[in-house]
């Protein structure tokens, strides 16, 4: 037996003698956003799970995910079955949009929908913070005049969906429209999510004065019963009619919340709101991270969609403070700018921002609820905006 030659076999057959410089790039980036989700706690449920999910697909010889397989139309789901990895399976719940789906239905339990219907003119704070949307769209569109060719109205639109802050939409409408740019539409969509509170703080504090933040709102109108289970059935009938393509999604989080607002299906609710959720979180964050194999995610488009998203998402934080400051302008002062940021459909991180910047501010200062109005509203206001460039770019 020689020993040096069977060592040398041993070596020369690992990951160590066959990984690339683009999949340990992405290790390293993994390892990075493992640090952040365990050690700065920014949002693990969500960072953990794809950043870890990264680690896996980059790590050479695995066989766990082969994107390779989801390129030709249409899917062979029965060859994934017999000859996929783990991570393929996984994978089939983003391709047939079935885990957003289930996300919503998840957040829908879990949401309440009072501080908006307490306040209806959050409606217009959630509507305001999709400026980042379609910046990021005509943005992308202008990129061409640089680098011909590097996206398509459809791709842009999918990219412009970031600043929406919502990870189960901007799949759904990458699935619909850029299949091909899933993986770091995703990957930038749910780490800008976990990110929030570095992001948004400087611009907060940038588009408003002190005195802006100091502001004390006062406390919200109870709302009715009737009204909570009301709400839920009227938008899905009005948001299915005027947009059919965004069915699924806003049908299955207002389903979620009329399980938590009806009292009769407590299992459900409970059920929705934590095993479901828990479940699928996972599923989702790891297929999400195995989409960022280094050798074919390392690439211009990749980088300028992480570009794009940043861009979204400051544009939308910004649009929402700016018309935060209108509305603080036309009550009198009543109104602190600061919970337009959480405009943003990131529920409830966004608005958890918005309490802890009045804080600072003004040490007796509680916005929570007040921030969670535009907070819902923009989950509703994302899926709406995904539904019109669908039914614009998806024909």
């Amino acid at each position: 037996m020689n020993l040096v030659g069977t060592l040398r076999d041993i070596i020369l057959s690992s990951g160590f003698a066959n990984i690339s410089y683009k999949q340990g790039i992405m290790i390293f980036v993994a390892c990075v956003l493992i640090y952040l989700a365990i050690v700065k706690g920014f949002e693990p449920l969500l960072l953990l799970p794809i950043s870890f999910g990264m680690l896996l697909a980059n790590l050479p010889l695995s066989n766990m995910m082969h994107p390779e397989f989801f390129l030709n139309k249409p899917i062979d789901y029965i060859r994934i079955l017999r000859e996929g990895g783990i991570l393929d399976l996984f994978y089939i719940g983003v391709q047939t949009e079935l885990f957003p789906c289930l996300i919503f239905l998840g957040i829908g339990a879990m949401t309440d929908f009072g501080p908006m219907l307490a306040n209806p003119s959050s409606l217009l704070l959630g509507a305001a913070a999709q400026l980042g949307v379609y910046a990021a769209f005509f943005i992308a569109l202008l990129l061409n005049f640089i680098v011909p060719g590097i996206f398509s109205p459809q791709q842009a639109a999918s990219i412009g969906i970031i600043g929406g802050a919502d990870g189960p939409t901007a799949i759904f409408l990458a699935s619909k429209l850029a299949p091909e740019l899933l993986g770091p539409i995703s990957v930038a969509a749910y780490s800008y999510m976990a990110l929030i509170p570095m992001i948004q703080p400087p611009i907060m504090k940038a588009l408003t004065t002190k005195k802006e933040r100091e502001v004390k709102m006062d406390q919200l109108r109870a709302v009715s019963k009737k009204e909570r289970i009301i709400f839920p059935i009227v938008v899905t009938i009005i948001c299915a009619l005027l947009l059919p393509s965004i069915t699924a999604l806003i049908g299955m989080l207002m389903l979620g919340n009329l399980f938590r607002e009806s009292g009769v299906v407590a299992r459900l609710s409970d059920t929705a709101q934590n095993a479901l959720i828990n479940i699928v979180t996972i599923f989702l964050g790891v297929s999400v991270g195995a989409t960022t194999n280094g050798n074919t995610f390392l690439n211009v488009q990749t980088v300028s969609i992480v570009f794009l998203g940043l861009v979204a998402f400051s544009f939308s934080t910004a649009g929402g403070i700016l018309f935060g400051k209108l509305m603080y302008k036309v009550t009198g002062g009543k109104v602190n700018p600061l919970i337009g940021s959480a405009g943003v459909s990131a529920v409830p991180m966004a608005a958890r921002v918005s309490q802890v910047e009045g804080q600072k501010a003004n040490p007796s200062n509680f916005l929570l609820m007040h921030a969670m109005g535009p907070n819902v509203a923009g989950v509703i206001g994302t899926a709406c905006a995904a539904g019109f460039l669908l039914s614009v770019f998806g024909k």
